[in-house]
């Protein structure tokens, strides 16, 4: 039994170490996440499967959540990936407040440092609205609902300012009447964040027999 076990490493020596390779590869450089809620519409989709760039903040052990060298911190508007223990779960979230920030939203509209956000109209819908939000000298799209919806949504649509301590971070997403973010589960601590992501690698769309968007495979965000 031994000689056949040690017989069977041996041979598949090299597809061995290719595996291990991959899963190192997976969990400390670089991966990708399926999308399964349209909480980041309309940047991101259900379908949707995201390159994670996780050597963007941090070089970690592999893993694990530690990190071995701080390669740089998330600024405002990068799309960040966390393990979040407030959500038991995985999210996929826009940066909108850094440590130092005092960001307040009155019915939709950003207010961070005492600087509104600016808003463009794109198009408008049945019951929902496109804009382009522009902060800090960058825009991306959001989505809000033409009509206050259920008391959950509605009470989403504003908050207090709120000053971002050392090591946290407020996230929102880009669908903004329908996105469980900082509004429900707090401030991200900054050792939950995972990694960066810029694009999308492809998409199946779930609403059509999983059938790929093409014109969604490697789509910048």
């Amino acid at each position: 039994m031994k000689k056949s076990l040690s017989r069977l490493l041996k041979e598949n020596k090299s597809l061995l170490l290719f595996v291990s390779l991959m899963l190192v590869f997976r969990s400390a450089v670089a991966d990708w996440n399926d999308v399964p809620t349209g909480s980041m519409k309309p940047t991101i989709v259900e379908g949707d499967r995201i390159l994670i760039n996780k050597m963007a903040y941090d070089l970690r052990l592999p893993f694990s959540q530690y990190s071995l060298v701080k390669i740089a911190d998330p600024l405002r508007n990068d799309i960040v990936i966390f393990e979040s223990e407030a959500a038991e779960k995985r999210l996929v979230k826009r940066v909108i407040g850094v440590p130092g920030d005092t960001v307040s939203l009155h019915k939709n509209k950003l207010l961070i440092n005492n600087k509104p956000a600016n808003y463009k109209l794109i198009s408008e819908h049945d019951n929902f609205i496109l804009s382009e939000e522009h902060i800090t000298g960058q825009s991306h799209l959001i989505r809000t609902q033409l009509k206050p919806g259920d008391s959950r949504n509605y009470q989403l649509e504003s908050f207090q300012p709120t000053t971002i301590p050392k090591g946290f971070y407020l996230v929102m997403g880009d669908n903004r009447d329908n996105s469980a973010d900082s509004r429900v589960i707090g401030l991200v601590p900054r050792t939950e964040i995972i990694g960066r992501s810029t694009m999308v690698a492809f998409s199946l769309n779930y609403d059509n027999y999983l059938i790929p968007r093409s014109e969604r495979f490697l789509k910048s965000m």
